[in-house]
């Protein structure tokens, strides 16, 4: 062995992205991004400032917070991934395009990665992590520390696929990573190491962070706040986080067995050796289905929110809307099969899958119809959350109606290889989950900074999603019953031509409509004194997150509320009650900040790479750290810090004082300067 392979095992010169001009103009970016970064964090001497209050702290809003700005980043180079598929097979008629095969299997892989693990994933958990201890009364979630290693390993893993672009290949096996073309005989490069250490990571962080969640929703609510109290979000989260516990370690198992059969020569999913393939595509897709409604469900917490704060008036159907949610957290465990009725399971198999695949949409279906109710007669604002709410509730429709296509096998085996099944999957997840989180971002953003968002820049952003979505995947479904095939680089059939550059036209409103999303939020924050909301309600919410100041305090609540009714803070402003003088202040206790996160993900992230790249050393440092990481955390004594009961009471008072200064507006003034926070109640 040389000394090379040794320090760098099969890291070398051919590393380096050099085989495409658009592929070392990615590593640049990549490059020449962390390099500003870097300098501008040592310009201006924020690195103790981000070390103390973000990296280390364990309070769930700053954690959620960064888990959201991880999902945006990770959305950015996502997004343009599609556009550059999208322009591929535009001008790909007849000709090559300016992608290779190799290269444009490397982008559908990463783009379905990065969109379901990398964004979709950390939005949703952030906005939950953000949102949900505020609403059910709680100062944190029940394990603050754990919070913060899920954060960790979450951005081990996506930090191991922006590596990705600037030393070696990624994976060219698509997001699900089907062997036998992921085994070490059809793909020996290290693109399929890269994916399944990344996905690795995120998984064990996500089964965490699952139970945390219902453990803090379990035990962590405020008194009154029973379980048929809580709001429509909260049951979201609660059965999202019971999924994420169920869900991800089939996944976990997957990965790991593969990598046994890439690394150790194992065969447990090579056919020749006495394995099976279809064990991984089991395992894969037991994970893969409740995941979608683990992506799903935080949305319809979000807009069953929205609909109701925007229509002023209480969820219409609470019960029938809770137990949909349940319904469909259990029927989302029955019907994994029917991602591989084309795999010949038999006539029996696929019709009792078919069967349950349809059942699943009653639920959903019984939500669409509470939230037109909720709406009906009530005193609709269009805001920008209301917006993309909207445009969900039309758009989700159709891709659920063509998910009940699918649902017949013998539709399925038509068109599942081809683009069809693309405009589906996207069809339910861009309305549902995208605009759910952007609808989220928009109406807790206040909560989070004091301030709103830009509503003009907001509106032009919801529109550019829209309309790029509607060009983008629309004319996907016509492709698809033409019989354009998935993942297709080049193709010869005139007749596909004008659709897909119809597709590439929605590709670049898309693009649009994140440069229209960074716009807004740089012109939010130059006139963030306009759009100053400190008194904490900007849109006269209803539950308990809006009942305090905004940004809110460390620890949440100066004294915990008692809730006696659903919808316990839009009652109050009804009684005319809403902001009760605690009778008196208590020493708070709040766990302090901790490096474990941190030093875990820089552990998650050395040995993701060394195992990658067979730099053994190097894999086991960072098992090393991460093991005595743990165990010097086990030697702190000091995890609580307390809040005295003066600091406590100076607080509250000050913004107390500030809610008596400030103008209530009537919520047809929302989305003016005169919006400081503080609403006319509407009746409940």
């Amino acid at each position: 062995m040389s000394l090379w392979h040794a320090l760098f095992g099969k890291l070398g010169y051919d590393a380096l992205p050099f085989y495409s001009a658009i592929a070392t103009g990615a590593a640049s970016m990549v490059v020449i991004g962390a390099l500003v970064t870097v300098a501008g964090l040592t310009w201006f001497g924020a690195w103790g400032t981000l070390w103390r209050e973000w990296l280390t702290s364990v309070d769930h809003k700053r954690i959620g917070i960064m888990y959201v700005v991880i999902a945006l980043v990770m959305l950015s180079r996502a997004l343009i991934e599609g556009c550059l598929m999208r322009a591929q097979q535009a001008v790909a008629y007849d000709q090559k395009g300016f992608l290779t095969p190799d290269h444009f299997s490397q982008l559908f892989s990463t783009h379905g990665t990065i969109m379901i693990f990398f964004m979709a994933m950390p939005f949703l958990i952030g906005v939950i992590n953000f949102v949900m201890p505020l609403q059910i009364g709680a100062r944190d979630v029940s394990f603050p520390v754990l919070n913060s290693v899920s954060l960790a390993l979450t951005a081990a893993g996506a930090a191991l696929l922006m590596v990705s672009l600037c030393l070696g290949k990624f994976s060219t096996g698509g997001w699900s990573g089907y062997p036998p073309y992921t085994e070490i005989a059809y793909s020996p490069g290290v693109g399929v190491d890269y994916w399944i250490w990344a996905l690795s990571l995120s998984s064990i962080g996500t089964t965490m962070t699952g139970l945390n969640f219902a453990v803090t929703i379990y035990k962590k609510r405020a008194p009154g706040l029973t379980l048929m109290r809580m709001p429509l979000f909260v049951w979201a989260a609660l059965c999202t986080a019971i999924l994420m516990v169920f869900a991800m370690p089939p996944l976990t198992v997957a990965t790991s067995l593969l990598a046994l059969d890439r690394y150790a020569g194992a065969h447990f999913f090579t056919n020749g050796g006495g394995g099976n393939m279809m064990n991984y595509v089991n395992l894969f897709w037991l994970f893969g289905h409740p995941e979608v409604y683990i992506l799903i469900l935080p949305a319809f917490g979000v807009f069953s929110e929205v609909f109701s704060t925007f229509s002023a008036k209480a969820l219409y159907g609470y019960t029938s809307l809770v137990i949909a949610v349940m319904a469909i957290a259990v029927l989302s465990f029955t019907v994994w099969l029917h991602h591989f009725f084309t795999m010949g399971q038999g006539a029996d198999v696929n019709s009792a899958f078919g069967i349950a695949t349809m059942l699943i949409g009653i639920p959903t279906g019984v939500k669409i119809y509470d939230w037109i109710a909720t709406m009906y007669r009530g005193r609709v604002r269009f805001s920008v959350p209301l917006l993309y709410a909207l445009a969900f509730l039309i758009l989700f429709a159709v891709g659920g109606l063509s998910g009940i296509l699918l649902a017949n096998p013998g539709v399925d085996y038509q068109v599942h290889n081809t683009v069809f099944l693309v405009a589906h999957f996207h069809n339910v997840i861009i309305p549902g989950v995208l605009f759910g989180m952007l609808a989220a971002y928009h109406y807790w953003f206040p909560k989070a900074f004091g301030f709103r968002l830009d509503e003009r820049w907001g509106r032009i952003s919801c529109a550019l999603w829209t309309a790029g979505f509607l060009l983008a995947f629309m004319p996907l479904y016509v492709l698809g019953a033409m019989g354009l095939p998935r993942r297709t680089v080049s193709y010869t059939e005139a007749a596909y031509h004008p659709w897909t550059l119809i597709a590439a036209g929605g590709a670049a409103l898309l693009f649009a409509a994140l440069a229209s999303l960074i716009i807004q939020l740089v012109v939010s924050i130059r006139h963030r004194a306009a759009l100053a909301v400190p008194a904490g309600d900007p849109w006269d919410g209803r539950n308990l997150e809006w009942s305090v100041a905004a940004p809110p305090p460390e620890y949440n609540f100066a004294t915990l509320p008692h809730v006696d009714g659903i919808d316990a803070f839009a009652r109050r402003k009804s009684a005319h009650d809403a902001y009760p003088a605690p009778p008196a202040y208590e020493d708070i206790e709040i766990p302090r900040p901790s490096a474990l996160g941190p030093a875990i993900g820089i552990a998650g992230v050395a040995a993701g790479f060394g195992l990658t790249w067979h730099i053994w050393w190097m894999a086991g440092l960072g098992l090393l750290l991460a093991i005595g990481a743990v165990i010097a955390r086990s030697f702190v004594r000091e995890t609580i810090e307390v809040i005295d009961a003066a600091t406590v009471a100076a607080e509250d008072r000050a913004w107390r004082a500030l809610l008596a200064s400030e103008p209530a507006v009537d919520r047809d003034a929302e989305c003016a300067s005169a919006n400081r926070g503080l609403a006319l109640p509407e009746a409940v």
